[in-house]
């Protein structure tokens, strides 16, 4: 089955930066310039446009035009997106390696984080997600067991945790912090950095309805922290008024 043109444009404008023919800073041609070479009609071009600037390959400016931004990794400030779909839209390869995924006792912390008794059950995965065959995420969750039974069954290396959970959790609130840490030894190990260099830290909590849909009621499915070169990602996003 043939890409749909949007793609192949996309994908075109990744070529031209990945070999090096336009580099930051330079101005991407324009949505009637993209639509008249590729035959396709101007909202066409503005998808393969606004998707790539979404995505941090972009970077457009109102009434000056749309450049090449600077080539960092970019995650989204404003919204909770999937990190394999965030990478593909980048036009490169993701890969994940399960670290540890089991079963855990809640404690003290847990209380806090998924609002669990001293004793109940809970799920934990580490997974470090690639980009390129570069360690890009290590990601740590916590996971309420009762609302997400058969996490441990799951194979995390095909489907990331985070699109498993929305598939049989769907979202209905999170709350979310960003912060800029001092990575520990074993972080900057598994993220390919040098020691004490910054990490960014984001720390996920995620609530859902699904369970109690008549009363309204929000249950914490699972608690997130996720880290990232600090050097070598970024979060952004555009906001509309």
């Amino acid at each position: 089955m043939p890409k749909p043109r949007f793609e192949v444009i996309k994908q075109h404008i990744i070529d031209k930066i990945e070999k090096g023919s336009w580099v930051s800073g330079d101005t991407v041609p324009s949505e009637n310039q993209l639509s008249e070479q590729f035959l396709v009609s101007r909202m066409t071009a503005r998808r393969a446009l606004s998707e790539l600037t979404q995505s941090g390959v972009l970077e457009r400016i109102q009434g000056a035009g749309t450049f090449v931004a600077e080539q960092l990794p970019t995650g989204s400030l404003l919204e909770i997106r999937n990190i394999a779909d965030e990478i593909a839209e980048r036009g490169h390869s993701h890969k994940a390696e399960v670290l540890c995924l089991e079963e855990r006792i809640s404690d003290e912390k847990m209380r806090h984080l998924l609002a669990l008794n001293a004793g109940q059950k809970y799920w934990f995965s580490r997974v470090l997600h690639f980009e390129n065959n570069l360690p890009i995420q290590l990601e740590e969750r916590f996971v309420n067991a009762k609302l997400v039974p058969d996490y441990l069954q799951q194979d995390f290396s095909q489907i990331t945790p985070g699109a498993y959970l929305t598939q049989v959790t769907p979202l209905s609130e999170a709350d979310h912090w960003i912060e800029a840490i001092n990575g520990s030894s074993k972080v900057c190990k598994l993220l390919a950095m040098k020691k004490n260099t910054h990490c960014l830290k984001v720390s996920r909590r995620t609530y859902s309805r699904k369970k109690n849909a008549k009363t309204k009621q929000l249950d914490i499915v699972n608690f997130a922290y996720l880290y990232h070169p600090g050097d070598r990602y970024r979060l952004g996003g555009h906001l509309n008024f």
